[in-house]
């Protein structure tokens, strides 16, 4: 759980789990959206592939990209628990 927060701390990484929100993406789709490197962007994937909020699947020469959202639903639920009931501060 550590590592997902620590991955939606970086604006950059929020913004393309925004652009996968949409659907599934090649790492050089992704890439064309900003204007860092492609390394760089391939290095924010990677943190995301290991923070499990992104899936990757190779296909031929490319990389597809999508949400995993199963982890997302932890990440929510994690911070659900930190809400006291009623929504009254503790």
């Amino acid at each position: 759980m550590d590592s997902a927060f620590k991955a939606l701390a970086d604006p950059t990484r929020r913004d393309i789990l925004k652009l996968l929100r949409k659907g599934p993406k090649t790492s050089g789709d992704i890439a064309e959206h900003f204007a860092s490197s492609w390394p760089t962007v391939s290095r924010h994937l990677g943190v995301l592939r290991d923070a499990g909020l992104i899936l990757s699947e190779r296909r031929g020469q490319q990389v597809l990209y999508e949400l995993n959202t199963t982890v997302f639903q932890e990440v929510i639920e994690q911070l659900l628990d930190w809400i006291p009931k009623g929504g009254k501060r503790a």
